[in-house]
């Protein structure tokens, strides 16, 4: 669906999420499911509680501009490599030890959020398989593209990119390195929030995330005393 205008289209993030899985139904038992913290964590496990599918994070994240910390102008991916809009670079006139320093304060936080999540949630082997992964919008599309080059190196048959919102511009930018896109909603406005698109929103803290994850497996867990 194209729109011109924001407007609530989802309740909240289960709910996004929920009716993505309906538009990924054909990957049913076919895919592993890759959330994006904070925000993809509750949408990518309806996705993958629906498709009946492995569930791991992809800890990837923006580096913000100086003045609007909600925009970035590139993303840090969990390795450590990063991605950046150059022509934004150009217009904001940023030179190379400030986007240095930022970009190092991103890779501490990526690493600090990545143990914090390992702890609770194993890592997925994705190797030749489809990797979807999920965030709760689209707005720059920078870090998703960290995430996509991240699930390519780890050897994926195919990246599909999940998404119940996305801005027309991150669309094109992100269409250039996944394999397929899966967008609920693509929003053509002029300005572009993700939160405008949620009747209830919030931001989603290092706990509330774990919560997720300690009830996906718990949810998951082999029952006691069986055998592989």
């Amino acid at each position: 669906m194209i729109v011109d205008e924001s407007r609530p289209f989802f309740v909240d993030r289960v709910d996004a999420g929920k009716r993505l899985a309906a538009e990924l139904a054909y990957y049913a038992g076919k895919a592993v499911v890759f959330a994006i913290p904070h925000g993809g964590v509750p949408v990518a496990v309806q996705v993958a509680r629906a498709l009946r599918a492995p569930l791991d994070v992809m800890v990837a994240r923006k580096i913000q501009i100086p003045f609007n910390p909600e925009a970035g102008y590139g993303a840090v991916a969990e390795d450590g490599s990063i991605f950046l809009n150059q022509s934004l670079v150009g217009q904001l006139r940023l030179g190379e030890k400030e986007i240095s320093e930022q970009a190092e304060q991103v890779r501490s936080e990526i690493a600090r959020r990545a143990a914090l999540y390992r702890a609770r949630l194993a890592p997925v082997s994705a190797e030749g398989k489809v990797a979807i992964l999920i965030d709760d919008g689209l707005a720059s599309g920078y870090t998703m593209v960290a995430a996509v080059k991240s699930a390519a190196s780890r050897g994926v048959a195919r990246t599909v990119v999940a998404v119940p919102v996305a801005s027309a511009d991150a669309l094109e930018i992100v269409r250039t390195v996944a394999d397929e896109i899966v967008p609920l909603v693509i929003a053509r406005t002029r300005m572009f929030a993700v939160a405008d698109f949620y009747s209830h929103w919030y931001d989603l803290s290092d706990n509330m995330v774990l919560d997720y994850l300690e009830d996906w497996e718990k949810e998951n867990a082999a029952p006691t005393g069986s055998t592989s």
